[in-house]
């Protein structure tokens, strides 16, 4: 155990270089397997080291939370559909900030009682002491207040892409001066902390961190989740490595600033593929929000869109040259993915080339098509990003929408008056027949009529995205009805 105290900043930046090797194997699916293994074992280096260096550690306390927590997020790994994994990443980001909470809360606390003992005393029984200096003071005011907004910011998330009551979606004149107001409070308080140490300033900042978080996320829409639930990545990440500074802790802070700084990254690409800003996004209003009041009050309702059935879409693709797939939130919610690679593959033993296209922004959260169609076991070669198929799409014979909206709306291309115009789009329209697999012609998550589905192009094929790709496949096989 001397020799794990000795060496732990090189076990810490041993940790450090395969937290970076993780980030490497996740940047891509073909690597994504090697990349969570070694942030497993980095994982198991930093938590080992820190608890051989830890002073008069309470072992049964953290073997039991240890424990505890593994059985929880055992459980939780094993039984959560796909459907609700961004829920279940916004929850896991909120513990995250909690924790940044509580440490700064302890180091408060601890600090404040060992002052209370005096340094007589303290000295008596052979313990060193020296008060928190104002570097100190800063990190656990930053650390607690990014780690409350996290914290609270995450909740409503989760409660939002669960679709709970009360994850309401606040909206009006009154939001952005109040919003302004409790932020300002918040830093005073939080000044008022660093420069006297004074407790009720600390507990009215994380107070009024704990509020904000909550009201800052609440104003925004259904479609730009997927942002939130990446910049809040970044936030918890931040929160880490803050507390990181408290405790001393290189390891903690290297593996925050990772995730920080990704999440910051992963968050800009996802706002330039919707051709807005970040700080539009959190601040300038809620698409989903107010366009779906708009798109709801009838503008859809009486135009004329092509219908057909899983046979007719079957025959079409089976007389097909090329063939791309574009999935969306309709396959998760469908439980597709293995259908779609059965038909996939059934296509390609007809000698039809299938591909299939990724939207940055698809589904609920980033990467959550690709998760999806690696979980089905699609090969990786045969998944392409926007950017790298859009091109494709003028001499693609058939695109399969399955339960997409937003990611293939043409509004965004040549409606100026669309809240998404300027967004880049799989340019599916371009394609020489478009099959959508929709339950309805409801509109997506944004609220927006999609021009899509009223392409002379474009035929509608209603019902469960798993029945209905599974329908399309047996008519291939020639034993559809």
């Amino acid at each position: 155990m001397e020799f794990i105290r000795e060496y732990a900043n090189w076990f810490y930046l041993i940790g450090a270089i395969l937290f970076i090797l993780t980030l490497r194997g996740l940047s891509g699916p073909k690597t994504a397997i090697a990349g969570n293994r070694y942030g497993m074992l980095a994982m198991a280096i930093a938590v080992l080291t820190t608890f051989f260096v830890a002073e008069n550690p309470v072992i049964w306390m953290i073997l039991g939370a240890m424990v505890l927590g593994a059985i929880v997020g055992i459980a939780r790994a094993k039984t959560v559909p796909m459907t609700q994994m961004p829920e279940t990443v916004a929850l896991m980001h909120s513990l995250v900030g909690l924790s940044a909470v509580l440490i700064a809360i302890a180091a408060i606390i601890h600090n404040n009682k060992l002052i209370e003992l005096g340094p007589d005393l303290l000295a008596a029984n052979g313990v060193t002491f020296h008060e928190m200096s104002k570097v100190h003071l800063f990190e656990l005011f930053v650390g607690c207040f990014v780690g409350a907004i996290t914290f609270t910011a995450s909740v409503f998330a989760y409660g939002k892409l669960a679709a709970k009551k009360w994850a309401k979606t606040i909206s009006g004149a009154w939001v952005k001066p109040v919003q302004a107001l409790i932020f300002i409070a918040m830093l005073a308080a939080g000044i008022h902390f660093f420069l006297t140490g004074n407790m009720t300033s600390f507990w009215a900042m994380t107070g009024l961190a704990l509020v904000f978080g909550w009201v800052w996320i609440a104003p925004v829409g259904g479609g730009d989740m997927p942002v939130v639930v990446s910049l809040l990545n970044s936030f918890s990440g931040w929160a880490a490595a803050g507390i990181g500074f408290t405790l001393e802790n290189n390891m903690l802070i290297v593996a925050g600033s990772l995730v920080g700084s990704s999440g910051a990254i992963l968050s800009y690409i996802m706002c330039k593929a919707m051709n807005r800003s970040i700080i539009n996004v959190l601040f300038g209003g809620a698409m989903g929000g107010t366009a779906t009041a708009t798109a709801g009050a009838g503008e859809q309702v009486q135009r004329n869109h092509r219908s057909g059935s899983a046979d007719d879409a079957g025959f079409l693709m089976s007389n097909a040259d090329s063939v791309v797939i574009v999935p969306g939130y309709g396959m998760a919610q469908g439980r597709a993915q293995n259908a779609v690679k059965e038909l996939a593959n059934l296509l390609k033993e007809q000698g039809v080339t299938v591909r299939f296209a990724i939207h940055p922004v698809a589904g609920r959260m980033p990467g959550h098509m690709n998760v999806l169609l690696a979980e089905a076991d699609v090969p990786y070669e045969d998944i392409l990003e926007m950017d790298e198929i859009n091109s494709d799409f003028p001499a693609t014979d058939v695109v399969l929408v399955i339960g997409a909206n937003d990611v293939v709306n043409p509004a965004a291309k040549d409606d100026p008056s669309s809240p998404i115009y300027g967004m880049p789009i799989l340019e599916a329209h371009k394609a020489r027949t478009i099959l959508v697999i929709k339950r309805s012609m409801a509109t997506g998550y944004a609220g927006l009529d999609n021009d899509l589905f009223y392409n002379d192009k474009t035929m509608m094929i209603f019902g469960d995205a798993k029945k209905v790709v599974e329908d399309m496949t047996k008519a291939i096989n020639g034993t559809g009805h």
